[in-house]
């Protein structure tokens, strides 16, 4: 998995080429910093210094210097250099399926062909004289590899890159059958007039050498835009290598034979092609592999490729390590696979196994640690104790696979074919047993299950475990708690009650606050006479019938029952909790009432019979009491005139305040009872009576 030591962070999802990339954290790279880019500057403009130097000074310092060997030698080694270059990138192509690179690949084969033919042409090699082809066969090579070069440059879109690809083929026999004729035609001498020899002067080929600087320079600029995008060492010597082959195509066009002029032309190639082939040895030292070499060369397309399947081969790892692991044995060596697939080396191999391995455990206890905080989320108050255990169960298994619990049934637990008892566990401490680890669940510092894990493979494990059956027994606890309160704290009290005090044990402070609310009174007419005639359990048997029907339609209403007196209770409607619509609420629950009332009254004729009085009102709510006994209530003018209501109100019927009137609106149908003198107030009060809601 070589050639992503730069990294592609900015690579968006387009279909198209380079100019869709998208710069996710724009940032200059290394070579564009304010030094480098300075001192990097500074090497491109040496050599058009020395150059200008050379020309000012023509007679001084531009002096002749004819060594056939030494040309011969210096070109025939930067063909060669080219030759490997483009050889390797051919097959990066190949491989990747670039386009891009397989035109990069095609500048430096059509450098190496030319630059070879050049050194076949030098005087006293071949040809006993310099020919015409000599003079210029380095510059036409150059020319055709600037626009090879500019078009590697441009962002290739999907049919475009199809296209090039498609002729690949074409393109490099095109290139061979191109240097076969130019060889020909230079190096046989009589052949053509490139064999023969120069004008005198020497030949040049004119401004078409400011064009091929130009295409160069370009290319150069292009491929340093893709750089900022996608930073990399490769990158940077392409740009260099562009930037000295458009210099040279400009030192060309000053470069009499022999002369310094000439001699800077080759070296301005040499350093060149020398940058790409360092900076290619550079990073195959430091990777240790030539596999990945120019991927940052490539499209943005192929870069997209190439992030997939790295992606998908370490997922690959990832999951096989994670198999491997639940087996217990390495059956697939995929380590193996991928480094034959990606070509990697030994040593390579072994640090991808040792980084996957890493990696899974990583992952792993990630989704251990996630099935932790699920099961501490689902362990509220109010799940059913099979729920509870159901449900954590089946998340654990998710992440610590074949988990298993068993509860305490007569003392012993039955689990993985064994009986376990709290002697077992001494101290708290886990058991081993057939490659699983046993941990006790407890409630109340007693045994209550037992937690059975398969062994882990990292030293965190063990700890994960514990820490998951403590939740677990954290999670039975509450569960069992809550299963009490339910059949013992909420029977004595409204369920809106026992859930504010267990939200905020504050609340059972004594004192209270000021707040508006809707009192239903509800008492049954002629109990005292009915007491008279029957026994005792007959009387407790009419009033449970009755609450059993009446209390459902309070808190249905989400209205809360704060007393039983008798034959009489008290409901609260907007409080303690608060509640919108509370007069409409408890108009509704009152009419429930009564009908729930009158079916049962229906069935026994001699059962007294339900009335009902509800008014809205500021009141007082809080715990009333003393420290050592207390009890949730209300105390005000509107609850006191709910009672007279209820104490006027026929047998039957629901009588309601002005206020409670208006607050529910059109929707209440009433009879008005007109002015009512009610005991304790100064004033007459309006109450009517309701008979319906729509």
């Amino acid at each position: 998995m070589q050639g992503e030591s730069t990294g592609y962070p900015d690579v968006a999802a387009h279909p198209a080429g380079d100019a869709h990339v998208a710069v996710a954290d724009p940032h200059l790279p290394p070579a564009t910093q304010p030094v480098r880019g300075v001192v990097w500057a500074f090497h491109m403009l040496v050599p058009l210094l020395a150059l200008w130097l050379l020309l000012a000074y023509a007679e001084r310092l531009n002096i002749a210097w004819e060594h056939p060997v030494s040309h011969f030698a210096l070109i025939v080694g930067i063909a060669g250099v080219n030759v490997v270059l483009g050889l390797m990138i051919s097959r990066a192509a190949a491989r990747r399926d670039d386009a891009r690179l397989l035109l990069v690949s095609l500048v430096f084969l059509t450098c190496a062909g030319f630059f070879l033919l050049h050194g076949l042409a030098t005087p006293t090699i071949i040809l006993a004289r310099g020919s015409y082809g000599f003079d210029i066969g380095q510059p036409v090579g150059l020319l055709m590899a600037s626009a090879l070069a500019f078009t590697s440059s441009l962002p290739l879109g999907e049919r475009a890159a199809r296209a090039v690809i498609a002729r690949a083929d074409l393109l490099r026999a095109g290139l061979v059958v191109v240097l076969v004729l130019w060889g020909c035609a230079s190096l046989v001498e009589g052949l053509t007039p490139l064999s023969a020899p120069p004008p005198k002067g020497g030949a040049t080929i004119g401004a078409l050498s400011w064009a091929g600087a130009a295409l160069f320079g370009v290319a150069a600029l292009q491929m340093f835009r893709i750089h900022r995008r996608r930073p990399s060492a490769m990158l940077v010597s392409l740009v260099t290598a562009y930037a000295l082959l458009s210099e040279s195509m400009i030192a060309g066009f000053f470069r009499p034979n022999w002369l310094l002029t000439w001699w800077e032309w080759h070296l301005l190639l040499t350093m060149a092609f020398a940058f790409v082939a360092y900076s290619a040895y550079i990073q195959f030292r430091r990777e240790g592999s030539s596999h990945g070499l120019f991927d940052s060369v490539a499209l943005a397309a192929t870069v997209r490729r190439i992030q997939a399947q790295y992606d998908e081969a370490l997922e690959e790892l990832v999951g096989h390590l994670r198999r491997m692991g639940e087996r217990g044995a390495d059956d697939a060596p995929l380590a193996t696979r991928l480094a034959g697939k990606f070509r990697l080396s030994e040593g390579q191999a072994a640090v991808l196994d040792r980084a996957g391995q890493a990696l899974a455990a990583e992952r792993e206890l990630s989704l251990r640690l996630g099935a932790l905080v699920d099961v501490g989320r689902q362990a509220r108050v109010g799940l059913r104790e099979e729920d509870l255990l159901r449900d954590a169960l089946e998340r654990v298994r998710q992440a610590y696979g074949d988990v298993r619990l068993g509860l305490v049934h007569e003392g012993r637990v039955e689990i993985g074919g064994r009986s376990f008892g709290a002697g077992d566990f001494a101290g708290g401490e886990p058991v081993a047993a057939g490659g699983a680890v046993m941990h006790p669940l407890t409630v109340k510092g007693v045994l209550a299950g037992v937690l059975k894990v398969p062994v882990g493979t990292t030293r965190q494990d063990d700890a994960l475990a514990a820490t998951l059956a403590s939740q677990l027994s954290i999670a039975l606890e509450n569960a069992r708690l809550y299963r009490e309160l339910e059949t013992l704290f909420r029977q004595y009290m409204s369920p809106d009650v026992a859930a504010s005090l267990l939200a905020d044990p504050r609340q059972a402070a004594l004192g209270g606050s000021l707040v508006e609310l809707t009192a239903l009174f509800a008492d049954l007419k002629g109990f005292t006479s009915f007491s008279e005639k029957v026994s005792p359990g007959e009387i407790v048997e009419m009033l449970n019938r009755y609450h059993t029907a009446a209390v459902p339609c309070v808190l249905r209403h989400g209205g809360t029952i704060v007393q039983f007196v008798g034959d009489a209770l008290l409901a609260l409607f907007n409080a303690p909790a608060g509640q919108e619509r509370h007069a409409e609420m408890a108009a509704r629950a009152g009419l429930a009432m009564q009908a729930a009332a009158e079916r049962i009254a229906a069935g026994n004729p001699g059962y007294p019979r339900f009335r009902i009085g509800i008014n809205t009102g500021m009141a007082l709510v809080g715990n009333i009491g003393s420290p050592e006994l207390r009890g949730f209530n209300a105390m005000g003018d509107a609850v006191n005139v709910a009672a007279r209501f209820e104490a006027l109100a026929e047998p039957g019927t629901v009588v309601i305040g002005a206020t409670t009137r208006e607050q529910i609106g059109d929707a209440a149908k009433v009879r008005p009872l007109g002015p009512l003198a009610l005991k304790g107030k100064e004033h007459s009060v309006e109450a009517y009576v309701l008979t319906a809601l729509d």
